[in-house]
This record gives structure tokens, C-alpha cells and sequence, in this order.
């Protein structure tokens, strides 16, 4: 039988990729068998995540845009089609965070997170859906949080952001499932990334983690490829609409 984890001959793009967790779901996508179209805007720390890739010998190319700005989304989409390059699997991974008590929080930087971490979802996946309709396939998988479900303090945006990525992931569903996309979330728990630097290196915080977690420890980014190749694979064509979490046992346990 076909290996049903197999992306040979697909095309993914992920956005927010040339580190962190984006880095790591476009190197597994892409050990899986996936051509890889890298996204950001550092174009320096761009071309060293391509060429980390191509020196391994995948496929990897990189498009560099906001994922907040429509008109660049566009043309990015545009640059595509016009190359021959579809976009079969999409992995919305962009986002920032941005910690500061709700009384103190400035408008702006409530936007800026929002549109970060959730508008830009359904920017460039309205795009990659407007070409997979015809195509009648696709996989979006959007990256949530473990606050798409639980809140923290000081990180109010952050929180509505992912909440909102639940139930845009689950709108995409409602949508586009008839025309054969899958449209699913991975969760992460707490990873060890550079966003987290400063929570990790805070003995009280980490060991809180550690306390909570029943795994005990802190995640490492690789722990999410399994789950990305599984979403980006034809073996999840029946799942739809769900987030999976992997969180080393968070979400199960008071």
C-alpha cells in the first residue's frame, strides 16, 4: 500500500519558518517528501533556513512578506501562479507575543498581536483556498496555543488570538470541507523556542512548567513534526475542524 505520511509531489508553505517552530514543522514537512516554500522577513535568516535545506537535498524556495499586509499576501500568491507553483499544503504559523497587563496594554499593540497571530491566518489562507477550491484539495493547518483553551495573564491579545484561530480553523471547515480541504490546528504546549527564552531562564517560571506539565518538561519544536506531517498527509483526509494537542499532557489533567 502507498505510504499515506508521504509528501512527495506536494508543495507547503509555512508561514513565520525561518526559526522556531516554523523551521521545524518546514524541515519535517519537508524530510516527509514536501517542496518547501519558506516565509518571513528577515531575508538573511531566509536564506540560511533555505539553504540549511537545500543542503540536505530538499526543495526549498523562500517568499518574503508580511503576513500582515494583504496587498503583499497577494502579489505573493500572485508570484505563484505565475511560476506554476501550487500551494498544497499551507501551515499558518506566524505570530508574536507581547506581554503587559490588560490596564497598561496599548491599543496599537493589541492590534499588532491580533493581526499577527490571527488575522493573518485568514489572509493567507483565504488566498490558498481561492486556488485549492478548484483543485479541489488542500491542507491548512493553523497554529494554536494551549490558550486557545486556557487564559494567563499578560497576555491578553495573545490569548484572543489563538482562542480566534480555534474557531477560524473550524470556520474554514464549515466552508471549504465540501470542497476537499482539510482545515486543522495543532496546539503546542510549552515549547522551547526563542519566544520563550525569557520564561524558560526564569527558575520560578520554568519550574511551574515543569510542576504543571506531566511529561514533566518543556517541549522541543521537533515534537511537532510527527503531527504537521500527519495534518499536511492524505492520512488526516477525514479529519477536519480539530485541534491536536501536544502539550506533554497539559490540556488532560487539572
Amino acid at each position: 500500500m502507498p505510504n499515506p505520511f508521504d509528501l512527495s509531489g506536494r508543495t507547503a508553505l509555512v508561514t513565520g519558518s525561518s526559526r522556531g517552530l516554523g523551521r521545524a514543522i518546514a524541515e519535517g514537512l519537508a524530510a516527509a517528501g514536501a517542496r518547501l516554500v519558506l516565509n518571513g522577513t528577515d531575508a538573511a535568516r531566509l536564506d540560511e533556513a533555505v539553504g540549511a535545506l537545500r543542503a540536505t537535498g530538499h526543495r526549498a524556495d523562500a517568499t518574503r512578506f508580511d503576513v500582515t499586509d494583504e496587498a503583499a499576501i497577494g502579489d505573493a500568491f500572485a508570484r505563484f501562479d505565475a511560476e506554476g507553483i501550487a500551494i498544497d499544503i499551507l501551515v499558518n504559523n506566524a505570530g508574536i507575543q507581547f506581554r503587559r497587563p490588560m490596564v497598561d496594554l496599548a491599543t496599537a499593540d493589541w492590534r499588532r498581536v491580533i493581526d499577527t497571530n490571527l488575522t493573518s491566518a485568514f489572509l493567507v489562507g483565504r488566498e490558498a483556498a481561492r486556488r485549492m477550491i478548484p483543485r479541489g484539495q488542500g491542507k491548512i493547518i493553523n497554529i494554536a496555543s494551549l490558550t486557545s483553551e486556557l487564559a494567563r495573564a499578560t497576555v491578553a491579545p495573545y490569548t484572543v488570538a489563538k482562542g480566534g484561530i480555534k474557531m477560524l480553523t473550524r470556520a474554514m471547515t464549515a466552508e471549504w470541507a465540501g470542497d476537499g480541504i482539510q482545515a486543522n490546528a495543532i496546539g503546542p504546549g510549552y515549547m522551547l523556542t526563542d519566544m520563550n527564552e525569557a520564561l524558560f531562564n526564569d527558575p520560578a517560571f520554568d519550574g511551574w512548567v515543569k510542576g504543571r506539565t506531566p511529561s514533566r518538561r518543556w517541549g522541543r519544536p521537533e515534537e511537532l513534526i510527527g503531527t504537521a506531517v500527519y495534518l499536511a498527509s492524505s492520512a488526516s483526509d477525514y479529519v477536519n475542524g480539530q485541534i491536536i494537542y501536544v502539550d506533554g499532557g497539559i490540556m488532560a489533567v487539572l
